[in-house]
C-alpha cells in the first residue's frame, strides 16, 4: 500500500481522516447506538494500539540487541566506541538540560496559571476547601485539617483513575537516589533473557555493549557471533518494513479512537497550559534544528524531511520505543548517518534521552504551583531555590521515564514531591495528557535523531 517516499503521505492522510471521523463520533455520540459506538472503538483499538503498536513493540528487544552488537562489531577498536559513547552522552545530557530551561522560561513568561481559565480552576478548589471547613466547623486550617484534606483529595483522585493514581504514589515514594538505583542500576544488572522477555531496554543495551566489546577483543575467534548479529540486524530491518505497511490504516484508527473518546472540550479549561507546553516544545525544536545545521552541517529542511515518517509515527503512537525501528531506518537511509553511530546512539536515546518529557515536567509542576500555590494544602512560593530544584529533578526524572505512553505523567510525581506539591493535583492534567504526550514524544525522537547527526559529523570530522 505505502512504500518508500510515499509512506509519509499516506500516514498524513490517515491522521486527517482519523481526526475528522473521530471528531464526528465525539460530537454525535449521543445519536449513535451505544453498541455500535462500542464496536467502533473496539476495532479502532484493535487495529491501532493492539496490532500496530503491539507489532512494533514485539520487534524492539531483538532490534536493540542486534543493532548495538552489529554497530560495535563494525568498529575497528573499542576506542571508537568510547569516542561515540562519550559524545552521545554529553549531547543527551546537554540538550535535556536546555529543554528544561526552555520550558521554565516559557512557563514563567506566559504564566498560564494566572490566566482566566486557570483562575476558575483555583476558585473551584477554594470553594471545595471552604465547604469542607464549614462542614467540619474548622475555623483555622491546621496540620491535622490539611492532612485530612489530603487524604480526602487523594481518595477522590484514586476513585477517578485508580491505576494512574497508584503509579503516581509509587513514583512519589522514591527519592532521586532510589530512582537511580531501581531504574538504572538494577535494570542494568537484570538477567539478559529476562530483559529481552520484558523489553527492559537499559538491560538489553548494556548486555549488547558487553557482547560487542567481547567480539572486538576476540576478533576472528568471535566472527561467527558477529556475523549472526549482522544477519539478525538485516532480518529485523526487513520485518520493520513489513510492519510499516500497516501504519497509515493503524494511525487513522489511533487518531479516531483518541478523538472519539476525548474530543476538544477537554482542552478548554487547560488551553493556556497546553499552549505553554507546545510553545516550549516549538522553541526546543528550533534549537535542535540550529545545532543540526551548525554542528551536524545538515540543513533543517533535509533533517525534517528525512525524519518525517518517524516523527509522524511518534506523534501517533506516543511511544519513542515503539518508534525506534522507524527512527533507525530514517536516520540511516534518509540522513545517511553511519550505522556505527545510529545503532548505538538511538537505542540509548530512546531509553535515556527525553527532551520533550523533561520540558513538559518542569512546565507542568510550575503551572500547578501558579494555580494552587498559597492554598491551605499548597504552601509553596516559586522562589529561585524551588525553581532550581524543579530543574534538577526534571532532568533526572526524564532519564527514568519509560519510553511508553504517558510515562512523563508518572515520573512527574518525583518533581512534584521535591517541591512539596500534593500529588492529587496532578490528575487535573489527565484530560490533556494524551495530546501533549504526542508533542513531547515526537520531540524526544527528533532529539535522538539530531544527536546521531551531530555525533556522526563530529566523528567524521575528527
Amino acid at each position: 500500500m505505502a512504500q518508500g517516499s510515499k509512506l509519509h503521505r499516506w500516514i498524513i492522510i490517515g491522521m486527517i481522516l482519523g481526526f475528522i471521523f473521530g471528531l464526528l463520533l465525539n460530537i454525535y455520540q449521543s445519536a449513535i447506538n451505544p453498541s455500535v459506538m462500542e464496536n467502533i472503538l473496539w476495532y479502532t483499538k484493535l487495529l491501532g494500539k493492539d496490532l500496530f503498536i503491539g507489532s512494533l513493540k514485539m520487534i524492539i528487544a531483538p532490534l536493540i540487541l542486534a543493532s548495538i552488537v552489529n554497530g560495535i562489531c563494525s568498529l575497528p577498536s573499542s576506542d571508537q566506541l568510547g569516542d561515540i559513547g562519550i559524545k552521545t552522552l554529553i549531547y543527551y545530557f546537554s540538550t535535556t538540560a536546555i529543554a528544561v530551561t526552555i520550558g521554565l522560561i516559557a512557563v514563567f513568561v506566559i504564566s498560564p496559571g494566572t490566566k482566566e481559565s486557570s483562575v476558575k480552576i483555583r476558585n473551584n478548589r477554594i470553594e471545595e476547601i471552604n465547604e469542607i471547613q464549614k462542614k467540619y466547623d474548622v475555623q483555622q486550617p491546621s496540620s491535622s485539617f490539611i492532612n485530612f484534606l489530603s487524604i480526602g483529595s487523594g481518595a477522590s483522585a484514586d476513585e477517578a483513575n485508580s491505576k494512574k493514581w497508584s503509579r503516581l504514589n509509587k513514583g512519589a515514594t522514591r527519592s532521586p537516589g532510589e530512582m537511580l538505583r531501581q531504574d538504572i542500576l538494577l535494570k542494568i544488572l537484570k538477567n539478559p533473557f529476562d530483559s529481552l522477555a520484558n523489553t527492559n531496554s537499559l538491560g538489553i543495551i548494556v548486555f549488547a555493549i558487553l557482547i560487542g566489546l567481547a567480539c572486538l577483543v576476540l576478533g576472528d575467534a568471535a566472527s561467527g557471533v558477529s556475523n549472526f548479529f549482522s544477519s539478525l540486524n538485516l532480518v529485523m530491518n526487513t520485518i520493520t518494513m513489513w510492519v510499516m505497511k500497516l501504519s497509515p490504516i493503524a494511525i487513522a484508527c489511533l487518531i479516531t479512537n483518541m478523538m472519539a473518546t476525548q474530543g476538544i472540550p477537554a482542552l478548554q479549561s487547560l488551553s493556556w497550559y497546553c499552549i505553554t507546553v507546545v510553545v516550549g516544545i516549538a522553541f526546543h525544536i528550533i534549537f535542535l534544528l540550529i545545532i543540526v545545521q551548525v554542528f551536524g552541517k545538515m540543513s533543517p529542511f533535509t533533517f525534517l524531511k528525512g525524519m518525517r515518517e518517524a516523527w509522524l509515527i511518534a506523534f501517533s503512537t506516543t511511544s519513542s520505543a515503539a518508534t525506534l525501528p522507524v527512527t533507525i531506518r530514517n536516520v540511516e537511509e534518509n540522513l545517511k548517518v553511519d550505522k556505527k553511530v545510529s545503532n548505538f546512539a538511538l537505542p540509548v536515546g530512546a531509553t535515556c534521552n527525553m527532551d520533550g518529557t523533561a520540558l513538559y515536567e518542569g512546565v507542568a509542576v510550575i503551572f500547578m504551583i501558579q494555580v494552587f500555590g498559597g492554598l491551605a494544602d499548597v504552601p509553596i512560593d516559586l522562589t529561585p531555590a524551588k525553581t532550581i530544584i524543579i530543574f534538577i529533578t526534571a532532568v533526572l526524572a526524564s532519564v527514568g521515564a519509560a519510553a511508553v505512553p504517558s510515562a512523563g505523567l508518572i515520573t512527574m510525581a518525583i518533581v512534584a514531591k521535591a517541591v512539596g506539591l500534593p500529588l492529587y493535583y496532578i490528575p487535573i492534567l489527565y484530560a490533556v495528557d494524551h495530546l501533549l504526550d504526542q508533542f513531547r514524544t515526537s520531540t524526544n525522537v527528533l532529539g535522538d535523531a539530531a544527536g546521531t547527526v551531530i555525533v556522526d559529523r563530529l566523528r567524521k570530522k575528527k
